[in-house]
C-alpha cells in the first residue's frame, strides 16, 4: 500500500487509491482528515470492526445502508436497542450480516455511553491517545503501533469488542490521529493543515 500512483485526474495520491474507483472521494476528502464527532467515532469504530475479515470497499458500498440500519450511529439510540432489533438487522441484506458484530456495536453503544459519562464525550478520550509525531512510523508501513495497542487494551478493559490493535490503528489512520498519507500524495498537506488547524480538547 506504501507509495503514489497518478489518477486519470493527473493527481497524485496514496497507491490504494487505485483499488476502486469509490475510493477517490473517500481518500480526497474522508481519510485522514481530523475528527471530533462522537457519532462519527463511533460510526467508524464500529465500521472497522465490521471490516474484520472484509475488505474496506465492502463496507463502504454498505456504509449508507449502515447508517439508515443503526440509526446514524447514535450510540445512545443503539444502546436501546433488543432481540428484535438484532432479528431486524441479521435480515437487513443492506449491511454485514454477522450476529457477534453486531451485538459489538450494541455492546459498544452502552460502554460509549459510559465513557461519556465518565470523559465528557468520546472526543474527549479518543485523542488522548494521539501519538507523538515522532512515534509514528513511514507512512503506511504499519498495521498497529504502540498507540493503537494502548486505545485497544483500554477499550478492552472498559468491556468494548471487536477492537483488536490492527482495527484500531484504521481507525486512528481515517480519523486523523495520524497523517498516513503517503509522501507524495497530494492530499497529504490538506490533511497536515486540517491537523494543524484541529482544535484537540482540552
Amino acid at each position: 500500500m506504501s507509495g503514489t500512483v497518478l489518477g486519470l485526474d493527473g493527481r497524485l495520491r496514496c497507491r490504494w487509491c487505485a483499488a476502486a474507483p469509490e475510493f477517490l472521494h473517500y481518500h480526497d476528502t474522508e481519510w485522514g482528515f481530523p475528527v471530533s464527532d462522537d457519532f462519527r467515532l463511533f460510526e467508524k469504530l464500529c465500521l472497522e470492526g465490521f471490516q474484520s475479515g472484509l475488505s474496506w470497499r465492502t463496507i463502504l458500498a454498505k456504509r449508507e445502508n449502515f447508517r439508515s440500519a443503526f440509526w446514524a450511529f447514535d450510540f445512545n439510540r443503539i444502546a436501546q436497542f433488543n432481540d428484535a432489533d438484532i432479528e431486524r438487522l441479521l435480515k437487513d441484506e443492506g449491511i454485514v450480516r454477522h450476529r457477534d458484530k453486531i451485538n459489538a456495536v450494541i455492546n459498544n453503544a452502552k460502554r460509549a455511553q459510559e465513557l461519556v459519562k465518565a470523559e465528557g464525550s468520546f472526543v474527549n478520550y479518543i485523542w488522548r491517545f494521539e501519538p507523538r509525531r515522532e512515534d509514528c512510523a513511514e507512512p503506511q508501513t504499519a498495521s498497529t503501533s504502540a498507540a493503537s495497542i494502548a486505545l485497544s487494551n483500554d477499550l478492552k478493559k472498559r468491556g468494548w469488542s471487536f477492537v483488536g490493535p490492527t482495527t484500531v490503528y484504521a481507525f486512528m489512520q481515517a480519523m486523523g490521529l495520524i497523517n498516513d498519507h503517503a509522501w507524495g500524495c497530494e492530499i497529504r498537506a490538506s490533511v497536515e493543515e486540517a491537523r494543524a488547524d484541529f482544535q484537540r480538547p482540552a
